[in-house]
């Protein structure tokens, strides 16, 4: 997968996680861009080392799937970190 595709699956997958959670996330376009390719390199870490599955194509379910389940954590340890520092 390209680099832009990858930018552009980061950040669909942020914006899905972001849907998903519950609550108020903070952070604008960038943040979700930010969260969503770490998410997705997160996630194809994850499948690449429990199920032997990657990242390869933009247009693969088992992709779209490890790319928002790794920014579900990714966001919800960003929001963990984010709370603590506002109190």
């Amino acid at each position: 997968m390209g680099f832009l595709g990858f930018l552009l699956l980061g950040l669909i997958a942020g914006a899905i996680a972001k849907a998903i959670l519950p609550g108020r996330q903070g952070g604008g376009i960038v943040i979700t861009l930010i969260l969503g390719v770490v998410g997705a390199l997160l996630g194809g870490f994850i499948g690449s080392a429990l199920f032997n599955v990657g990242i390869n194509e933009f247009f693969s379910l088992s992709t779209w799937l490890l790319a928002i389940g790794g920014a579900i954590i990714v966001l919800l340890v960003y929001g963990m970190i984010t709370k603590r520092s506002a109190r």
